[in-house]
């Protein structure tokens, strides 16, 4: 969680799909290439990544759940579930008003940060699961925890790269919190809306030329063209100037190189959390020279941001309805005339 804003949209794309959703032969319900699981009798099996867990029907649902990323925090909060959350990391950087009300009340405790939970207070919690993206560096505190009788799930849902699929997690959470039909008629409903906007683009004579993200360092690194960035500007009817590129993570490029490629961009979006034009150039002076800088519109990633936390990383993770209909505003705007963004944030 701590981490600086930029390395957050470097590291989202640096590292890296089939709606579900039909079920197979043996009945494995697909809820991505990367998530799926199955229910046979008594046993509830699914598979994360390379990880696979067996739980009985009477394990679930989880009463007392430990979150060490925040991410994971938008799936519960949308079921409505936050009261089963006994212990979280680095809560400065989680967003939710209800959290940091129960957290304050002494109903969720601090355990630590990911350069050095507490061990200790994670195991005398004694919680049914702790929900983590996996982190090859912390394996040996993972198998402290796990020798100490604690499930560890392994959730990588940043390494989705196709917006539904991200929302899609929200089934898995409905079985692993019984909350089934809740997380059906949630993910129904963000599906239905994404598709009805996706269609609504297209309504559009335009195709807007687009930049995004931003220079960390003497890098830039820009969403490759199979990266959630670059799936939900091509479904706002948009021009990326990486489309035809065939990468799920960052692509990284001087700013020269981007330079070259940004000729008639007229939106920069994913630009940071940075609150005006101004301290873009206080950052890289360069930034001057882009045609967008002069004559387009700029867009960051902080209209839901309280000090170190940013709603875009927690809700946004399951609302990619909001977060495509934002871009459709920004692409669009005569297509969503009364709607005001609620991720995105034009800098002045």
């Amino acid at each position: 969680m701590k981490l600086n804003f930029l390395f957050i949209i470097a590291f989202f794309s640096l590292i890296s799909c089939k709606r579900e959703q039909k079920k197979s032969q043996n009945n494995t319900v697909y809820l991505s290439s990367k998530l799926n699981y199955t229910e046979e009798g008594e046993d509830f099996h699914f598979e994360s990544g390379k990880f696979k867990y067996d739980l009985k029907t009477n394990q679930i649902p989880f009463k007392k759940v430990i979150l060490l990323n925040s991410s994971l925090l938008g799936y519960i909060s949308e079921l409505g579930a936050e009261n089963t959350i006994i212990g979280v990391s680095s809560p400065e950087y989680i967003y939710s008003e209800k959290i940091h009300d129960l957290v304050t009340q002494g109903k969720i405790q601090n355990v630590g940060n990911e350069q050095k939970y507490d061990v200790e207070k994670i195991i005398s919690l004694k919680p049914d699961a702790i929900f983590t993206n996996y982190i090859a560096s912390f394996d040996n505190t993972y198998q402290l925890l796990k020798t100490n009788g604690i499930q560890v799930i392994f959730l990588d849902e940043y390494l989705e790269q196709k917006p539904l699929e991200k929302t899609a997690y929200l089934k898995l959470f409905g079985k692993l919190f019984g909350k089934v039909n809740i997380a059906q008629s949630k993910y129904s409903e963000i599906e239905k809306n994404y598709q009805k906007l996706k269609q609504l683009a297209l309504k559009s004579k335009s195709q807007p030329k687009v930049l995004a993200n931003e220079m960390y360092g003497d890098v830039w690194y820009l969403p490759g063209g199979k990266t959630f960035t670059a799936n939900y500007i091509a479904d706002a009817n948009a021009d990326y100037i990486l489309k035809n590129n065939t990468e799920e993570k960052a692509v990284t490029m001087s700013f020269e190189e981007v330079y070259s490629k940004s000729n008639q961009t007229k939106y920069w979006v994913n630009a940071g959390n940075h609150l005006s034009k101004r301290e873009l150039l206080n950052i890289n002076p360069y930034y001057a020279k882009l045609e967008v800088f002069n004559k387009g519109k700029i867009y960051g990633v902080n209209a839901k941001e309280n000090q170190k936390s940013n709603d875009f990383f927690e809700s946004g993770v399951v609302r990619s309805d909001i977060i495509l209909k934002d871009y459709i505003k920004i692409f669009h705007p005569e297509l969503l005339p009364d709607y005001k963004l609620t991720y995105l944030k034009e800098l002045q």
